[in-house]
């Protein structure tokens, strides 16, 4: 297709995207087909720009691309299919994110285990983030660096050569044949990987998992803006009031968690979590040198979770991964204290990461036996102190328990907490997470800070902004979201009592534990533990089609959590924990309940599915 045209055609469909293109965080999962992901929207999209339709009818109508914003989303694969159009590249050589510096990451990351050279080329002043010592002392990436002239011959090189700079024209790339990857920054936008050539399309994977696992997509909005920019060039600049938003997050994150805490603002959970992961371990090899690093995880928490604590373990020799079972038949308590025994014997630094309310399970362990073994102290195999552990705590089902404030439950130990910002802190507007830390913790948050800052993952000015705005009203929602779920367990509970429901008990509500979401495990039959399994998994399917058929502008099959209205369904071994082993998936459906919604009608649906079940 004429180039020309194709600019065309998307400042025609720009006006006509769908608001959920730029304002969604989650997509609908019953238009998604995962195998095919980004292929089948983009397959759909070629089909409207072949026909010049860019109606907003026909826009909306487009299958979902990715389920969740974190990863990618209509705009993002609009704007790589675009960029690849305009330059004669297919649209999955080119990869947009909201970090500078996370691109060039995912190459080191996958040469380090190729044992294949890296070269880093770059002819003008690099923003601050991208921190080369560090990336070498921490994050055990090796690479030798370049400067050259603008316009200069890159000399041949054994090994991958990535290209770093900020004035790239993405509508006509010039990219030399000694350059493999070019990696082009957007000032406050994010960047563009372009992967140059068949010889490295081996990458693209690698490098999309890291945007999966340790970052985010160029968002919504901002690669609304570039697209913007690509066709119509303006002079006018982006206003940013991320100062002034940032100064009212800070305030209400202070208020809600009781601390005074340094506030940090990432650009999703996760990649609030990386900053964790990586300060602490930089903490742990600059305070005790030589010793190993274990990063204590539950295996059947949270896919991203998981994934990416063993992916940073496999990049690194003195750190190694150790299994917490906390669900089901397995209690916290015991299996903290047996894995901190084994972490001390070992004369290792131990990281404890764990979600409280457990996902997807709805389990609250003993707190103050939780403090009491997390807090004990305890010798090595030479009769020596252990090095006490960092208590790093996902508190995303429950973000109004002050968990560090002063007097808080795990007071006396030291405690990081985050929370996903694309649930309750921002209502399912933005994806930013942040993190707060008790004062046995407070010292660690510069290092965590700083990691932060190099791997480019602070939330946008934007998010800032929609947290600033939905923050306030966050405890009052999280009250009203809970009001309607603890009805609708109750009601579950009399309709089906055969089903097991995986929820807070009334104990634990009253001690401050309100969560809206629960799990819900459906009665089963069948000769043999396959054939019942398998009954239960296609039972969770009718109940979620039933649901979402009748009350389609309500119930949604999403990965979601926290939003400002609706009900929410999904199976967490078919999405959250996508990258958890197999053995330690819940095929359960999981149910988010939010403040506002029609529960009468989400009831009498329920009716129905039990009549047509019995």
């Amino acid at each position: 297709m004429d180039k020309s045209k194709v600019t065309e055609y998307i400042e025609n469909m720009l006006p006509n995207i769908p608001q959920d293109w730029v304002k969604l965080t989650t997509h609908r999962l019953d238009i998604y087909n995962e195998e095919q992901a980004k292929t089948e929207f983009l397959d759909k999209f070629e089909t409207l720009v072949a026909k010049n339709d860019h109606s907003a009818e026909k826009l909306a109508e487009l299958p979902t691309a990715y389920d969740y914003i974190r990863l990618g989303h209509p705009l993002s694969s609009i704007l790589e299919w675009y960029v690849g159009k305009l330059n004669d590249l297919r649209a999955d050589h080119i990869i947009a994110f909201s970090s500078r510096t996370t691109p060039l990451l995912a190459v080191l990351r996958k040469n380090l285990f190729e044992k294949s050279k890296t070269r880093i080329i770059f002819s003008e002043n690099l923003p601050e983030a991208f921190d080369f010592d560090l990336f070498r002392s921490v994050y055990n990436f090796e690479f030798e660096l370049l400067k050259v002239e603008e316009g200069d011959s890159i000399p041949d090189f054994e090994g991958s050569s990535i290209y770093i700079t900020s004035s790239a024209n993405l509508k006509n790339l010039k990219i030399e044949k000694n350059i493999d990857f070019l990696l082009s920054l957007q000032q406050d936008l994010g960047s563009v990987i372009v992967v140059n050539g068949e010889k490295n399309a081996s990458y693209i994977s690698e490098i999309q998992h890291v945007r999966r696992r340790e970052t985010i997509s160029m968002t919504p909005a901002d690669t609304h803006t570039l697209l913007q920019q690509l066709v119509k060039p303006s002079s006018e600049e982006n206003k940013n009031f991320k100062d002034d938003n940032l100064k009212k997050v800070v305030d209400e994150v202070q208020k809600i968690t009781a601390t005074g805490s340094k506030v940090l603002v990432g650009s999703c959970g996760l990649s609030m979590q990386y900053a964790i992961m990586m300060g602490l371990i930089d903490d742990a090899m600059t305070r005790h040198p030589g010793k190993d690093i274990r990063i204590i995880v539950p295996p059947n928490c949270y896919g991203g979770t998981n994934d990416q604590a063993r992916r940073v373990a496999a990049c690194l020799d003195n750190v190694e991964i150790m299994d917490l079972p906390v669900d089901g038949d397995n209690d916290m308590v015991q299996s903290t204290d047996k894995v901190l025994d084994q972490a001390a014997h070992e004369n290792a630094v131990p990281l404890i990461i764990a979600e409280i309310p457990t996902n997807p399970r709805v389990e609250v362990p003993d707190l103050e036996k939780l403090q009491e073994v997390l807090a004990k102290s305890r010798t090595n195999a030479n009769g020596n102190a252990a090095v006490d552990p960092v208590f790093i705590l996902d508190q995303t089902f429950c973000p109004n328990v002050q968990f560090c404030g002063e007097d808080g439950i795990l007071s006396g130990i030291r405690v990081i907490s985050y929370v996903s910002g694309s649930k309750f802190p921002s209502g399912g507007k933005c994806t930013a997470g942040y993190a707060v830390a008790n004062q046995k913790a407070a010292a660690l948050m510069e290092k965590i800070n700083r990691h932060l800052k190099i791997c480019d993952n602070e939330a946008t000015s934007l998010q800032v902004e929609i947290l600033a705005e939905q923050l306030p009203s966050m405890n009052q929602r999280i009250a009203d979201a809970y009001k309607n779920t603890r009805e609708f367990v109750n009601f579950i509970k009399a309709e089906l009592p055969e089903a097991k429901i995986n929820f807070v008990s009334e104990e634990l509500a009253k001690a401050g534990f309100t969560p809206s979401v629960f799990s819900l495990d459906l009665p089963t039959k069948g000769e043999t533990a396959a054939d019942r399994e398998s009954y239960k998994r296609d039972l969770n399917q009718k109940l979620i089609n039933m649901m979402i058929t009748s009350i389609p502008e309500e119930s949604k099959y999403c990965v979601s959590y926290g939003q400002l209205k609706g009900c929410y369904w999904t199976i967490p071994a078919t999405s959250t924990q996508g990258t958890t082993k197999e053995d330690d998936k819940d095929y359960i459906a999981r149910v988010s309940v939010s403040p506002k919604l029609d529960l009468e009608m989400h009831k009498k649906v329920f009716s129905l599915f039990v009549e047509d079940i019995k």
